[in-house]
């Protein structure tokens, strides 16, 4: 079996670093709730979708090494090393941000798995090979496709969804703040210990 994972809002945790970056910025008030999505609401909500824009340029760019893994997915990794599984990251990021200083966000992506020394043979088992970043949403269909992934996890429902997301795959809406999306024919898990237990312990007593 091959697992496919997402990066951005998956592996990766910016809630904290996209509020601070913001009011820092004066962009958002102080008591904005800290969750991504209540930064990106604040801002659209004032018609600053500008801001927005260059603000995800410079956290999953120039910032990202300030962000943390959500907790439990270095254990994930380490089980599926323990298992002999396979795991592939499929992201879908441009390679310069539309907005603000440029940067390089693919490798900017690669140093925050290398930092995390996830790259290192033993203990985690993530093979720099079996990383890829694909510049549209299609490309990344198209690479869970052809590496044959039989399990997806991914935070947007709307990429699950999709027509062309292969049919075969099982797949997982990563979902830590319940946001409500829409789960027909989706797994949900809040957390990556379980998304552990769907996948490695479901249905045992």
């Amino acid at each position: 079996m091959i697992i496919g994972l997402d990066f951005d809002n998956t592996l990766v945790c910016y809630d904290g670093l996209f509020h601070r970056a913001a009011v820092d910025r004066g962009l958002i008030p102080a008591d904005t709730p800290s969750e991504k999505e209540a930064v990106r609401n604040e801002l659209r909500a004032a018609d600053r979708e500008d801001a927005w824009t260059e603000l995800q340029g410079l956290v999953y760019g120039h910032e990202i090494q300030a962000a943390r893994p959500f907790p439990g997915a270095a254990a994930f990794l380490r089980e599926c090393a323990e298992r002999e599984i396979v795991v592939c990251i499929v992201s879908h990021r441009t390679r310069q941000p539309f907005a603000g200083p440029p940067l390089d966000m693919h490798r900017a992506a690669r140093e925050w798995l290398d930092a995390r020394e996830w790259f290192t043979q033993g203990p985690f088992g993530l093979a720099a090979d079996r990383v890829y970043f694909e510049e549209t949403k299609d490309a990344k269909l198209d690479r869970i496709a052809t590496l044959g992934c039989g399990v997806f996890v991914d935070d947007l429902p709307e990429l699950l969804h999709e027509p062309g997301f292969p049919q075969a795959a099982k797949r997982i809406l990563f979902d830590p703040h319940a946001t409500g999306a829409d789960v027909t024919g989706l797994l949900r898990a809040g957390s990556w210990p379980a998304v552990s237990d769907l996948l490695f312990r479901q249905g045992r007593s």
